[in-house]
């Protein structure tokens, strides 16, 4: 009889095989994003169809300015932690739950802010990731090429960047979010909370800066994740292969 030897790390079981490339589990920072978009799918029709159910939950929201998810328990089972907790069961150990939850959070905080007073369109939108909004938002104040550089708007998005505590990452975004909201200018908050779960992890930090970098510089080329997505022509830098340009919950590159 053969006896086999099992380390702890082999004894854990491995983590579900749900929409992953060729069977493979999927990322965590795709579960983050995932949950996001499927928290904002649910509630933003409800606002602009003015519910007032879904009303109130943007107004809980949009006063957790500086808290963290689960600190305030006028806030449980808000913010997307329902719909992460369904998606994070059976990966224990292999995600960062706590990251995770604190990325949800603060993302969906983000967007009731962003969504607040709008009811015409959803604030919530694949059309601009961080970097590309910046842009965008920039353009439309009619600056040049040559103005872009020096842009007080393009100077917060570096600010954001060069934080060093998720809640100067918070204050910077809410900054950068309030002046979207002014201009009407959407923002993917399924990606943006992917990244934040990887920022949090300081070696994930670095590859998380340079891709709002990035997508700063993609935007002045073409202007939409989308498009981004057909230009890239398979180089693997700035766009992850492994997403189909029509997921529902957003993509982004993996990291490095």
């Amino acid at each position: 009889m053969t006896t086999t030897t099992t380390t702890g790390a082999d004894a854990s079981p491995p983590p579900p095989r749900d929409g992953g490339p060729a069977g493979e589990p999927l990322p965590a920072h795709r579960l983050v994003a995932r949950a996001t978009a499927t928290y904002i799918a649910r509630l933003q029709p409800q606002f602009l169809a003015d519910v007032p159910s879904a009303v109130a939950e943007l107004a809980r929201l949009r006063r957790s300015k500086t808290e963290r998810a689960h600190q305030i328990p006028e806030q449980w089972g808000t913010g997307g932690m329902e719909e992460l907790a369904k998606l994070l069961d059976g990966y224990e150990g292999f995600i960062r739950a706590e990251y995770a939850e604190e990325a949800v959070f603060l993302a969906a905080t983000l967007w009731a802010l962003h969504q607040q007073s709008s009811r015409e369109h959803g604030m919530h939108s694949r059309i601009h990731d961080l970097g590309g909004a910046v842009r965008a938002l920039i353009q439309q104040k009619g600056a040049t090429s040559a103005d872009e550089e020096d842009s007080p708007l393009r100077k917060r998005l570096v600010r954001v960047g060069t934080a060093e505590s998720l809640d100067s990452v918070a204050v910077r975004l809410r900054e950068i979010v309030l002046l979207l909201r002014g201009a009407k200018v959407p923002l993917d908050y399924a990606r943006l909370a992917g990244q934040l779960y990887r920022w949090q992890h300081r070696p994930d930090r670095a590859g998380v800066q340079r891709e709002w970098g990035r997508e700063f510089h993609l935007a002045a080329v073409s202007g939409t994740k989308k498009a981004k997505t057909g230009a890239d022509g398979g180089s693997g830098d700035a766009i992850d292969g492994t997403l189909r340009p029509d997921e529902d919950f957003g993509g982004y590159a993996a990291g490095e």
